[in-house]
């Protein structure tokens, strides 16, 4: 495989006219800054014990006019800087929030939260937590029940600890013990997945110690059982090292001899602006939601204010305690920032490839820089068009070049791959590619249960979901959208249609916000219109439909948790009204969290949302019944969501793409020319019509 490294450009243009933009990350003396202002409301002696320190969006009434100048090279005003920040009194249950204005240097908002309001986690955290767990001497205690062999490593994974509404207003961490191979136990990368244990310590958060050991059911019911001596089961390892790898793989190279075909903008120490066949956009990153689109255009058309993950949940399908309360929310428990790879030259993006870094906050409030967290490349992915005239052997093709701009996180034990996928005809695709190991726990030996897979010897795989709400902010030609309703529907067999193969497609306005769902026996599709902007030949209101795959919603009750929790996991679909701070779809803050606060209670308000400044959560995801090839590694899950383009054009927007050619391809085969017999009619001086057939 073949790949360079593709630099920025200088801040060039209009983004010259402030030294920092009000949408770029905030840099590493902002951080500082905000911080320091925090401080200066305590005493000197006083440890806080930052959780995030990230930009304040500016609000949509002064963000939106600024943009639109902006682009087309206008004078644009001053827009603040501001950041949020969260944090605790350090090992209290104190936990804050504030808006700190950066250019006036002063605290526009902060105040205490309440009950149940509880931070994410964070690496540091987490990796103290690992240590009391490992380091309580009940928990040694217990391992030495276990009687394993003398230099075995103990692994342990902390969880949020969720919610089930008993005895859980603190803030705590569930931890679940492996151990490593004990005939390796000095490599660090072995599978500690294929090995696990019956002990889980919880932790209080506040003071960092060990406040009970729950102990893990390990047969059909909810039984447990006392320590006994662990029967040691073969590893299962999914390193290289460890692998017969095949020997008949040739190589594949990727070679861009020109160099990419986008261009990336800096503007300023954070904050890009990225450039490639038509579509213009800004790349935002932050400690939650990691990578965010900003301002994305095509062709100088304004389509889309902001494109995000808002958040996702994997609740697991064990009924007993305490795998009842696993319900990850990895953005809002930890954050897709936070957990983002740094990625390697060759090995997560191929061909030319350009690299963002980011720049997050730690625990005392400083700059942690963030590197190569997100790439930009092109790929090709066959055909964008084609069509042969039998008749002449003619063939007109195009390849379909695309943009892919991707960040990969790693949540413990799990991967996700996410990408923007940019074409030349105008589609946006969100991709998710799920892959990492299953979260695994003991299981006795011959025993079988219906809520998950034996993946190897003592180790059963709970069935889980996973649940993913992307978060559109449209502005097609404006902010003024709507969102209809498709369907197809088959005509009435009457004198118009006597042989019963009509069929029409009706169209629905929603009014108020609320949720809604996929049909597919209808082709029921949902439309982002604006009603105020024709298309020139056919006078239909300009859209985009969203093209989202079927899953399996939410399946836990009502009453449950899980369900009150994950309050985008019930609908395909949510439509709100636009306000400012309304972006994760689970609520702000997810930890331990009751719900009511998320998108299910935004869209209960009912408000208008017809021909108004409205937010689409397209809701999508996979039921993961866990198998026995997902281990030790998951082979990849893809899924997407796209954003497609109807009556925005006048045509189809990619004609004016380059046609394809083995000289521009460098491809090594050439397939004969295909040409079939055809006929033709021509019509002659005086109207008559003559035939002619052509070998």
């Amino acid at each position: 495989m073949s790949t360079e490294q593709v630099l920025s450009t200088p801040t060039a243009g209009v983004a010259k006219q402030l030294s920092i933009h009000p949408l770029s990350p905030l840099t590493s003396s902002e951080i500082s800054a905000a911080a320091g202002l925090i401080r200066g409301l305590y005493p000197s002696k006083t440890d806080l014990q930052f959780k995030t320190i990230t930009l304040e969006e500016p609000a949509k009434t002064h963000l939106a006019p600024y943009l639109d100048a902006e682009y087309h090279g206008h004078s644009v005003g001053r827009i603040d800087r501001k950041a949020f920040v969260n944090y605790y009194i350090r090992n209290t249950d104190k936990f804050h929030e504030a808006v700190v204005n950066l250019t006036q240097r002063r605290i526009d908002s902060h105040f205490r939260l309440g009950p149940n309001k509880h931070s994410p986690g964070d690496g540091e955290e987490v990796l103290l937590v690992e240590k009391v767990a490992l380091e309580d001497e009940r928990v040694k205690a217990e391992i030495a029940k276990l009687q394993l062999p003398e230099g075995t490593v103990i692994i342990s994974d902390p969880w949020i600890y969720g919610s089930d509404g008993i005895h859980d207003d603190r803030r705590m961490y569930q931890c679940f013990l492996y151990m490593r191979d004990p005939m390796n136990s000095s490599d660090a990368d072995s599978n500690h997945y294929a090995l696990p244990l019956a002990i889980s310590p919880v932790i209080d958060a506040e003071q960092f110690k060990v406040i009970r050991i729950d102990f893990l059911p390990t047969g059909n019911d909810h039984t447990t059982k006392e320590t006994q001596p662990y029967k040691v089961q073969p590893p299962n390892e999914y390193t290289p090292e460890h692998q017969e790898l095949r020997t008949d793989l040739k190589p594949l190279n990727v070679i861009q001899p020109e160099g990419a075909s986008f261009t990336a903008t800096k503007t300023g120490e954070t904050g890009e602006i990225i450039e490639w066949q038509k579509w213009s956009f800004r790349v935002g990153f932050n400690a939650r939601e990691g990578m965010v689109l900003y301002d994305v255009r095509y062709d100088g058309r304004s389509l889309f204010y902001r494109l995000s993950l808002s958040d996702m949940s994997i609740p697991y399908a064990d009924p007993r305690h305490p795998f009842h309360k696993k319900a990850a929310f990895d953005l809002g428990d930890v954050g897709a920032g936070v957990m983002a790879n740094n990625l390697k030259l060759g090995c997560d993006c191929l061909g030319s490839i350009h690299y963002l870094s980011g720049l997050l906050s730690n625990s005392k409030g400083e700059p942690t820089p963030m590197e190569n967290v997100i790439c930009v490349h092109e790929q090709d992915n066959g055909i964008g068009w084609k069509h042969t005239n039998y008749r002449t052997g003619r063939a007109a093709v195009v390849r379909n070049r695309e943009l892919v701009v991707q960040s990969i996180i790693t949540v413990s034990n799990y991967e996700y791959i996410l990408a923007f996928i940019f074409n030349q005809a105008g589609m946006i695709e969100y991709e998710v590619r799920a892959t990492g190991i299953l979260s695994t726990q003991p299981i006795d030996e011959g025993v079988e249960v219906p809520w998950g897979t034996v993946v190897h010897p003592g180790v059963l795989a709970a069935h889980h979901q996973h649940i993913f709400s992307l978060r559109v902010d449209p502005m097609i030609d404006g902010h003024n959208n709507r969102l209809v309703v498709d369907e197809v529907h088959p005509m009435p067999r009457n004198d118009f249609n006597p042989h019963g193969v009509g069929y029409v497609v009706e169209e629905t306005v929603v009014q108020e916000s609320c949720g809604l769902d996929l049909d597919f026996d209808v082709n029921r599709t949902f439309v982002i219109q604006n009603n105020a902007v024709k298309n020139p030949i056919n006078g239909k209101p300009v859209a985009y439909k969203i093209h989202a795959p079927p899953f399996q919603k939410i399946v836990a009750d009502r009453d449950s948790f899980h369900y009150k929790r994950a309050e985008f996991a019930d609908h395909n679909l949510y439509v709100t009204k636009y306000r400012d701070g309304e972006i994760y779809a689970a609520g702000k803050y997810t930890n331990q969290s009751r719900g009511g606060e998320g998108v299910r209670a935004w869209a209960d308000r009912k408000e208008n949302v017809k021909d108004t400044d409205l937010v689409v959560y397209v809701q999508f995801g996979l039921q993961h019944v866990t198998r026995i090839e997902d281990f030790p590694v998951m082979p990849c899950e893809v899924i997407k969501v796209a954003l497609k383009p109807v009556n925005f054009f006048e045509r189809n927007p990619a004609i004016d793409v380059a046609p394809s050619n083995q000289e521009f391809n460098r491809s090594t085969l050439v397939a004969e020319q295909h040409k079939q017999p055809a006929v033709s009619a021509v019509v002659g001086e005086k109207g008559e019509v003559c035939c002619s057939s052509k070998l």
